[in-house]
């Protein structure tokens, strides 16, 4: 089992997360028997996921599609150093996106 990584967030709360190895192999280091304090608070650890989010809403947002409403679903990892991570999931890089559209009303009816 990874080790547990202790966040605080901006606002001074604690979040403790089960941390993974980062890509160096690097191992959590803690002392004594409690979580390894995280080099960054919890929303920078997100910094990351929150531009992929934003990357992909453009994305789908803007062209030719224009879906009605637009669902993406990140599988995460946080690492100590690295933060949070793109989790490999089932499809190798868990991003699951759903794209919607309502169908057109005819003009006058409501």
């Amino acid at each position: 089992m990874d080790g547990l990584v202790q966040y605080r967030t901006e606002e001074g709360a604690l979040v403790v997360v089960e941390g993974v190895e980062d890509a160096t192999g690097a191992r959590l280091v803690a002392r004594g028997d409690g979580p390894a304090q995280a080099t960054r608070t919890f929303e920078g650890a997100l910094d990351g996921v929150r531009a992929a989010a934003e990357s992909a809403l453009r994305v789908f947002r803007d062209g030719t599609l224009r879906p009605d409403s637009v669902e993406l679903e990140f599988g995460i990892k946080m690492t100590a150093e690295a933060g949070a991570v793109i989790a490999k999931g089932a499809a190798e890089g868990h991003i699951l996106v759903r794209l919607s559209w309502q169908p057109e009303q005819p003009a006058g009816s409501a």
